[in-house]
């Protein structure tokens, strides 16, 4: 499957993925995205927002039609080939990023510090920090 970064025509469909799966926030049009093309459209995509402190990879998500087949992973890793320099994430599903590279963090930079505004109606208490070191 065919996965590269993002288009300006791409965003319209980045954003509704995104929207269906609940991974959308206001400002991910000013972000990177890589996608997963499947027949025509857009069956995953994977998110890197640009903090003023680090990288945070954000908004990973596959088509609900369009899983079981390793595109998230993939995106992951075409994400990770192409972006230099340490990257973070804040998951609840730490073991499946610890396959693409990623490990637990104790030591984060101030953006990925959680606050009430940050994960509304996430479990804090579930949530795992980790980097991909460069």
């Amino acid at each position: 499957m065919p996965i590269r970064t993002a288009r300006s025509k791409d965003r319209p469909a980045v954003r509704g993925l995104a929207a269906s799966l609940g991974l959308d926030y206001p400002s991910m049009d000013a972000d990177d995205f890589w996608i997963a093309e499947e027949d025509g459209r857009i069956a995953g995509i994977c998110g890197l927002m640009r903090r003023s402190d680090c990288q945070e990879l954000c908004s990973l998500g596959v088509a609900k039609d369009s899983r079981g087949r390793g595109i998230g992973a993939d995106l992951v890793r075409a994400l990770l080939a192409e972006t230099p320099g340490d990257i973070y994430l804040a998951t609840v599903i730490p073991d499946f990023f610890e396959k693409t590279g990623f490990s637990r963090t104790s030591v984060y930079p101030e953006s990925m510090r959680k606050s009430p505004e940050w994960c509304e109606g996430c479990r804090a208490d579930r949530c795992t920090v980790m980097v991909r070191q460069a």
